[in-house]
């Protein structure tokens, strides 16, 4: 301890009798230290500045006291007093300057600004803190509560008395804006009622600890020093400007925390209308106040520290309109867009069968054609929507025929770059459709439903645009106004429309364009209303992003009315998740289980990438069924040619058997001669070991521990992954198992490591000897996966088959997870290992979804299995699955899959590997092409693993919208195996994401947190 440290102990041992070190804190002005006492507790030691007075830190004392004798579950820390009772004492500081001194209770957790991630549950519930904080402060009363202070946004006006600090021109206007909107709403402010209020919850105030399940928990809100009597809702402004700097959705956090408020102590409209210039308010007093620190302490670092955020934060403030912005947070809040939205949609409801027809057709029984993603296959790469499909979403109409395309609807045909949030094809993307869709002949009239002002007019030629566009307002009898837009007309229409021109109700104004003038659609109308067009940005999106979808929605209401239609007539119906997972919950078995704490539903998939019902994209780097990627065109073209002709067994000729087999047979090794087909893996090792014994007359079986073979009987008590967990009954006596070649966990770690691991097999046949059984054989998968995938030392399989071909038995190599080319420069894990297997058992990426398997074997072996009793799988080998496996291998050599995976799969290893320099919760990185596990640990030196850390990277992931597994005995391998299409820019995406979920705060190994 330094000297100032030892000597503050010294007196708060003197005082409170509490022995321990201290470690200094962060602070303005005051002294603050972390004290660990040497009996357990922890405590935060205030050692105040030599100007404050007694009544100052009475006032701050009574508040924690009174916060807490209101409401218990604010979590603000208890004053601790002094054996005689009181709060506070005086003690001199080294240089003889007396001091206050007072004594605090720490809370578990660290500080907001260092604590990642800020999702949006944590910034509501942080909201709700403050909502009750306020409410137990609401009847506090202290003299000092009328103090002035600079931080009071009702004195904000100071700040314009330095702006000649502010060196750059631009940011000085910007500051003066945001002061002259604060003049504007001042006298407002002013009238406001005041209570007293915590008046700094800054991000440095806000502590956050980690809940069971990984997540982020508010734990503590500190420092009451700026406490004062204000208005309330300067009180969430000034949160609200610290939950936003650096968020990746800003807006978003902004009504997270409101709503959070708003659910505890409603809301008046006048607070909501407020927040936002506040917020801004606040941000520009903390630049200036730290020009001003900088100009008079330029050493000191803890006033400037929110500066750079602050300064990023007020810059991209400037293409955020307010009106757009009170509107959000009315909506978070359960309120209309604004008051005059609900007034408009009440009005248009009351209203519905009176407007003039949109279009002359009979739109109450005009059909309704479903453009879901979860209904539709177009387009089928979700990346690229061609012009055929553009000119084909549905049935062609003629003359008057007509049908519709619905309101909220998730689609996946906006496709261009306009809709994505980067270049990245798997970001953030707009899929739900704001309007209603009227598919009509190219040319037909256009009319208002109600007398109108043309507003805008516009010709947006680009692809999958608008084309010619209108936007029309209108005016209820009430004097609200809301608009209505129209898209996909003519361009002729465009020429006649002019901004004022009023248009009677019934006129026709436009007529609908053809594909090669409407942005290359089918024709038809896109027609939108918009109930709060002053909330609306510069440029009206008719497509909204899932994320956004309550905001869109509220300030673009269903159409349905205008049309003279019921809403349901018109709007999407959502999957109900929950109720979709209750009646799985019913209907199927409990162990049959969902991946992730938060599961998935998934509707379509293209390449390497999944997409739910809303048309968010999520990375699949964790599926090794879709081989060749996600609903690859080929195979669905050969899945249904082959169904609309035949789909019958092997007890029939087919070609297309043949053509199967010989593709398969020409990929082996020459002695492989034979191939049955089966319906999956576990069938396929079912059938090996009947092979094996049939061969050998043997029975029993040399197992690698932790291997897993498949869910059939025989392919159980194969499977040490099963067997061995609670329950599984432990292996049949015919089973021996031998150590999995783990040169990371595993007892062999040497340049000898293949031999030793392999020497295990002869410590297993004596085991068989004494038992009195005979060999069959020794399976294993190539590389073990669930075993944590685990790359087997060089030559330990070839050791391995030549001890248990010496004893009499058979090698099966389980392929199902790394054959076809998934180690890049290796099409079988067999030849990475420089071993030659007696069977090879194929699964589930033959069929790239499809079930399908394989057995390839020798012509001995084959013929043994011949004994006179049918072998016969009914759908194994049907025509639909051997076309489709021929295909697959087809796919996996004219792509050039292999060498994709070595390529990406090299990138991946490089990226792992620099994260895990970055990371000392990386343990250890593995894998060869697109087969790579990343050990987790929570210690370097022991290895202990980090089974924690994993299941919350797996979870986090998968709110990143990247999916990866975990295996392991422990379950601390992160098990990532995407499909053979992966292509750089999802590696990257990967690995980005990977870096900033290790980096979090619940990824610190236990034992690193910290107390406030």
């Amino acid at each position: 301890m330094t000297d100032g440290r030892a000597y503050w102990a010294r007196q708060l041992h003197d005082a409170w009798g509490v022995e321990g070190e201290l470690q200094e804190l962060a602070g303005e002005l005051d002294l603050n230290f972390r004290v660990a006492a040497r009996d357990g507790r922890q405590f935060v030691l205030k050692v105040m500045r030599t100007s404050s007075d007694e009544r100052f830190v009475e006032m701050l004392c009574s508040a924690h006291a009174h916060i807490r004798s209101r409401d218990a579950s604010v979590p603000v820390p208890d004053v601790v007093p002094l054996p005689s009772g009181a709060l506070w004492c005086s003690r001199p500081d080294q240089d003889g300057v007396p001091r206050l001194l007072w004594l605090l209770s720490a809370l578990e957790g660290r500080e907001y600004a260092s604590y990642h991630p800020h999702p949006l549950t944590l910034i509501r519930e942080l909201g709700g803190c403050v909502a009750r904080m306020d409410r137990a402060l609401a009847d506090f009363a202290h003299p000092g509560l009328g103090r002035e202070l600079r931080w009071d946004l009702r004195r904000a006006a100071w700040i314009a008395d330095h702006f000649d600090l502010i060196g750059d021109p631009d940011r000085r206007a910007l500051l003066g804006g945001v002061l002259a909107r604060h003049a504007q709403l001042l006298s407002a402010l002013v009238q406001q009622p005041v209570a007293p209020v915590h008046n700094d919850v800054n991000d440095y105030n806000i502590l956050v600890t980690c809940g069971a399940d990984g997540m982020p928990l508010i734990s503590g809100l500190l420092d009451l020093g700026d406490l004062v009597s204000g208005p309330v809702v300067a009180e969430l402004a000034i949160a609200a400007a610290y939950v936003a700097l650096d968020h990746p959705h800003p807006e978003r956090a902004i009504a997270a925390l409101v709503s959070g408020y708003h659910a505890v102590t409603p809301l008046a409209d006048e607070q909501i209308e407020m927040i936002w210039p506040l917020l801004l308010a606040r941000l520009a007093v903390s630049v200036v106040n730290s020009a001003l620190v900088k100009a008079e302490r330029p050493d000191d670092p803890y006033m400037v520290i929110s500066e750079a955020p602050a300064w990023r934060f007020l810059e991209r403030s400037v293409g955020i309109p307010e009106s757009r912005m009170t509107a959000h947070l009315r909506i978070a809040c359960g309120l209309p867009a604004t008051n005059a939205a609900g007034r408009v949609r009440a009005w248009l409801d009351s209203e519905r069968g009176a407007f003039a027809p949109v279009v002359r057709a009979d739109l109450a029984s005009a059909p309704v054609h479903f453009l879901a993603l979860a209904d539709s296959a177009t387009p089928q790469d979700l990346n690229r929507m061609n012009d055929a499909e553009a000119l084909a979403l549905g049935p062609e109409v003629e003359g008057t025929d007509a049908w519709i395309g619905r309101y909220g609807e998730p689609r996946g045909i906006y496709t261009d770059a306009a809709f994505r949030a980067d270049a990245y094809p798997g970001s953030a993307r707009r899929t739900v459709h704001l309007g209603a869709d009227i598919f009509m002949a190219a040319g037909t009239p256009i009319h208002t439903p109600l007398n109108a002002v043309v507003e805008k007019v516009a010709y947006r030629d680009g692809h999958l645009d608008y084309g010619g566009m209108a936007i029309l307002r209108h005016t209820t009898p009430e004097g609200d106004e809301f608009a209505t837009l129209y898209g996909h007309l003519s361009a002729a229409a465009m020429s006649h429309l002019k901004p004022g021109q009023r248009l009677d109700r019934g006129t026709a104004f436009a007529a609908l364009g053809t594909p090669t003038e409407n942005g290359g659609w089918q024709p038809h109308l896109h027609f939108q209303l918009v109930v709060a067009p002053d909330a609306m940005p510069t440029v009206w999106p008719g497509v909204a992003d899932p994320d956004d979808l309550a905001l869109w929605q509220a300030l673009c209401s269903n159409p349905a009315a205008l049309l003279n239609l019921a809403d349901d007539r018109v709007a999407y119906r959502a999957i109900d998740e929950a109720k979709t997972g209750a009646h799985r919950a019913a209907h199927f078995a409990s162990n049959l289980r969902l991946s992730y704490a938060e599961p998935c539903l998934f509707v379509r998939g293209w390449r390497t990438h999944l997409y739910d019902q809303w048309g968010r994209p999520y990375l699949d780097a964790y599926n090794n069924v879709p081989h060749v990627g996600h609903a690859h065109p080929r195979l669905a073209a050969i899945a249904q040619d082959q169904m609309a002709r035949l789909n019958t067994n092997t007890r029939y000729l087919h070609p297309a058997q043949i053509e199967f087999a010989e593709a398969l047979l020409a990929r082996m090794p020459p002695q492989m001669t034979h191939v049955f087909l089966v319906n999956s893996g576990s069938e396929g090792n079912e059938l090996a070991l009947r092979l094996a014994r049939a061969h050998t007359h043997g029975k029993d079986m040399v197992v690698v521990d932790h291997g897993y073979h498949g869910n059939t009987t025989g392919a159980i008590d194969l499977s040490a992954y099963k067997f061995n967990k609670p329950g599984g009954g432990g292996p049949p006596d015919w089973v021996h198992l031998v150590p999995v070649p783990d040169t990371y966990r595993g007892s062999h770690r040497g340049p000898d490591a293949a031999e030793r691991y392999a020497s295990a097999v002869e410590d297993a046949l004596l085991r068989i000897e004494a038992r009195h059984g005979r060999l069959a054989g020794f399976i294993a998968e190539t590389f073990p996966s669930v075993a944590g995938q685990i790359v087997p030392p060089a030559g330990y399989l070839r050791a391995v088959y030549a001890r248990i071909r010496a004893a009499g038995g058979v090698c099966i190599a389980d392929e199902v997870q790394t054959g076809l080319g998934r180690l890049g420069a290796f099409y079988w894990g067999f030849e990475e290992q420089q071993a030659e297997p007696d069977i090879v058992v194929l699964g589930k990426p033959l069929g790239n979804g499809h079930p399908i398997g394989a057995v390839v074997t020798t012509s001995a072996i084959a013929n043994s299995f011949d004994n006179g009793i049918e072998f016969f799988s009914t759908f194994g080998g049907s025509t639909l699955s051997c076309r489709i496996g021929t295909e697959v291998l087809r796919i996996v050599d004219e792509e050039q899959l292999p060498a994709n995976a070595a390529v990406t799969g090299g990138q991946l290893l490089a990226g792992l590997r620099t994260l895990q320099e970055r990371h000392p919760i990386i343990g250890d990185v593995r894998g060869i092409g697109l087969f790579m596990g990343v050990d987790l640990v929570a210690d370097q030196a022991t290895r202990a693993p980090a089974t924690h850390v994993a299941q919350y990277v797996k979870n986090r992931l998968r709110q990143e919208r990247v999916l990866i597994g975990t295996e392991g005995p422990a379950d601390n391998v992160l098990k990532i195996r995407p499909p053979l299409t992966v292509d750089a820019g999802d590696i990257d995406h990967l690995l980005a994401t990977l870096d900033r979920v290790l980096g979090e705060t619940p990824c610190l190994v236990p034992g690193q947190g910290e107390a406030q």
